[in-house]
């Protein structure tokens, strides 16, 4: 076997990967996690604040 089969072998295998990634992107399973991820920056940002969170940062009352 020569460098340059190992080479093709290598291509090859890579394009296989590139085409499998590309199916599972548009996947219809895939979508569902996508289109929540799409809404997260426009999601409600006025969550209680745990007091763990408080003391780590140094703003407790009190």
């Amino acid at each position: 076997m020569e460098i340059n089969d190992l080479r093709i072998i290598v291509t090859v295998l890579g394009f296989v990967c590139f085409l499998g990634i590309c199916a599972w992107a548009y996947s219809r399973h895939a979508k569902t996690g996508f289109d929540e991820a799409a809404r997260l920056p426009l999601t409600d940002d006025d969550l209680p604040v745990s007091n763990d969170r408080l003391e780590k940062e140094g703003k407790t009352n009190g």
